[in-house]
């Protein structure tokens, strides 16, 4: 199965938490059907991507990189790679290494969540996740990042933007 074919896949099993998230859910579907390279950066009319929340739940705090592109904090994630066979295993890719913590798993059940946005390069289609970190995980600062920092629940509204936070509520009631 391709890449595409498992976004297209995981796009149909998945059940939207509302019918906003259900009408995102049939955009992305339509999209994938209209554009072949629609899961990879060289499509020019938006990509979809994948991204993943990285959560501490007994702590109670989620882990956001201060994008060094950006300039915002965000979750991880990003372009699907040639590499990447499923939606959910380029979120974790991408998590794994945006943070640097190894032994980080996907919250079952697929995607919390999916957000559409702008960026500098095209619209992002972006399929979310949530990632679990390991009891006693260290981040690492990587290439992408100015900064990886560990905020509370109630603290992300003060740094993120909507769509962040968004997602950080929708992690929070999964969990």
């Amino acid at each position: 199965m391709s890449l595409r074919e498992d976004a297209a896949r995981t796009l149909e099993e998945w059940t939207a938490p509302d019918g906003e998230q259900d009408a995102l859910r049939l955009s992305y579907r339509d999209h994938l059907a209209a554009h072949p390279d629609g899961v990879w950066r060289s499509c020019a009319d938006g990509h979809i991507t994948a991204s993943a929340l990285v959560v501490d739940p007994g702590r109670g705090r989620v882990l956001l990189t201060h994008h060094r592109k950006l300039r915002m904090w965000l979750q991880t994630g990003g372009h699907c790679e040639p590499g990447d066979t499923t939606l959910a295993g380029a979120a974790l890719r991408e998590a794994v290494e945006e943070s640097g913590i190894a032994g980080l798993t996907l919250l079952p059940g697929g995607p919390a969540r999916l957000d559409r946005h702008a960026t500098p390069c095209a619209w992002h289609l972006d399929v979310q996740y949530a990632a679990l970190a390991p009891e006693g995980a260290v981040e690492a600062v990587g290439e992408e990042s100015l900064e990886l920092r560990w905020f509370g629940w109630d603290e992300v509204a003060a740094v993120a933007d909507e769509s962040v936070v968004r997602l950080a509520d929708r992690t929070r009631a999964l969990l």
